[in-house]
């Protein structure tokens, strides 16, 4: 199995573009996927700098339905139009930031998909779990198990003309097996890492070798005590668990910072263009 970071925000390996987004490329015995196209085309460049033959890929999972993980499915399609495309079926919804009454542009701003993504005829809309074969499953949450992460309250959705909290059942997570091992995928974990985990366990069984993912815990402004004692306490319960953790994009630096003075060499940031050693698993 390999797993690499096509981009996200910060600079890694020279040449590879960097952006706030997300996405990974992934190669099974059986699948090359991507997970996640990032905001843009330049996802693609990048692609093609680290020597991925994106005419390869037969499947794509997008994680949710915000842009910053979509931008870049319309320019792949131009020149790949066999790869599956799954998503949950309500990852077309109005989803928007709330940016504050004083932003520049305005206090809502769209974040969504492109609506033209969702009349791709490669697109998959999936209603909660759904296994793709003996290698790949996507799992959703049922139930939430721990306190949404509370950096999330400024992302909502456009319903009867009006703003409400987004509920993030648009987002689903891909599990990877091969030879024994387990590798869980998330784009941002907007659900929060430890119920996602908590549902892992419930419908695969025990905890993943690996976890993949942004922790969504990036804000632009300070955080207060009580938000990095939240922070603080994810990494407490993630060192209760036998797995590596590889974070990235929406983790934010300063929460990774935190996370990674309790966490040690179970944590570890994956920059644009990075490849993840799983071979030290």
């Amino acid at each position: 199995m390999r797993i690499i970071n096509l981009i996200e925000d910060t600079e890694g390996v020279r040449g590879c573009a960097y952006a706030h987004g997300l996405s990974f490329y992934v190669e099974t015995e059986k699948h090359k996927l991507l997970v996640d196209l990032g905001p843009s085309g330049e996802t693609l460049r990048n692609a093609e700098r680290l020597g991925i033959d994106l005419e390869a890929i037969d499947t794509v999972v997008l994680s949710h339905g915000h842009y910053d993980h979509s931008g870049g499915i319309l320019p792949f399609v131009a020149f790949n139009d066999h790869a599956d495309i799954y998503m949950q079926s309500t990852a077309g919804g109005e989803y928007y930031a709330d940016d504050g009454v004083d932003a520049p542009g305005g206090r809502y701003r769209y974040i969504g998909i492109d609506p033209q993504i969702l009349k791709l005829p490669q697109v998959k809309l999936l209603q909660g779990d759904f296994p793709i074969d003996e290698e790949l499953e996507l799992i959703t949450i049922d139930r939430r198990t721990h306190a949404l992460p509370s950096v999330n309250r400024n992302l909502l959705i456009r319903r009867d003309g009006g703003y409400v909290r987004d509920d993030f059942v648009h987002e689903h997570f891909l599990v990877v097996k091969e030879k024994g091992r387990n590798v869980l995928l998330s784009g941002c974990a907007h659900n929060g890492i430890l119920s996602i985990l908590d549902a892992y366990e419930a419908k695969c069984g025990g905890a993943p070798d690996a976890v993949v993912s942004g922790f969504h815990l990036m804000k632009k402004t300070p955080y207060s005590d009580e938000e990095l004692d939240e922070i603080a306490e994810i990494a407490r319960k993630l060192t209760e668990y036998p797995t590596r953790f590889y974070s990235c994009h929406c983790t934010g630096l300063p929460a990774y910072e935190v996370l990674k003075e309790i966490c040690g060499e179970q944590l570890t940031y994956v920059h644009s263009g990075d490849e993840i050693a799983l071979e030290t698993l």
